[in-house]
């Protein structure tokens, strides 16, 4: 987060702040999810159904915009020290390889067991992101690690 402004965590930022500080930010999710979910309504999405398509402002971001919908599912982002070095197990959201498409990776601190539990994690990830119309497939890359490529849904037929 800035001082710009609410940032959704993509999972390389600092490691998430305890107590009171996690309780604002906590707010500041719900309240940035909503207004997120409000902007689907008023664009008329899909008829209004705001859980149906990204709206255009999140086509235009689509790293942020699924690095909010995993932060207010409550999927744990992971996180890095000031040196870079992963200190904690999570969801790390990526601009994906082709245009408009997102990567999300289960990544931890070495040895941690992130690639135990990626299959499950990204999972679950994708579970959250489905209903808020983003197509998440899982892949397998390099050293055999797991990855969901995300899109929207509405790029493909659903037939």
């Amino acid at each position: 987060m800035t001082g710009a402004g609410f940032e959704a965590d993509t999972g390389d930022g600092p490691a998430p702040a305890d107590g009171a500080s996690a309780e604002r930010r906590a707010a500041e999710v719900r309240v940035a999810f909503e207004g997120m979910l409000q902007i689907r309504r008023l664009t008329g999405t899909r008829g209004g159904d705001p859980g149906a398509q990204p709206a255009a402002w999140e086509l235009n971001q689509p790293v942020r915009a699924v690095a909010l919908a995993l932060e207010a599912a409550g999927v744990t982002p992971s996180a890095v020290d000031a040196d870079g070095r992963r200190v904690a197990t999570g969801y790390r959201v990526t601009a994906g390889e082709r245009p408009g498409t997102v990567r999300v990776e289960w990544l931890g601190p070495p040895g941690g067991g992130a690639a135990q539990e990626e299959e499950t994690a990204l999972s679950a990830c994708a579970r959250a992101l489905t209903p808020l119309g983003w197509e998440a497939l899982l892949y397998r890359g390099p050293r055999r690690r797991r990855f969901l490529e995300v899109e929207p849904l509405h790029g493909h037929d659903p037939a």
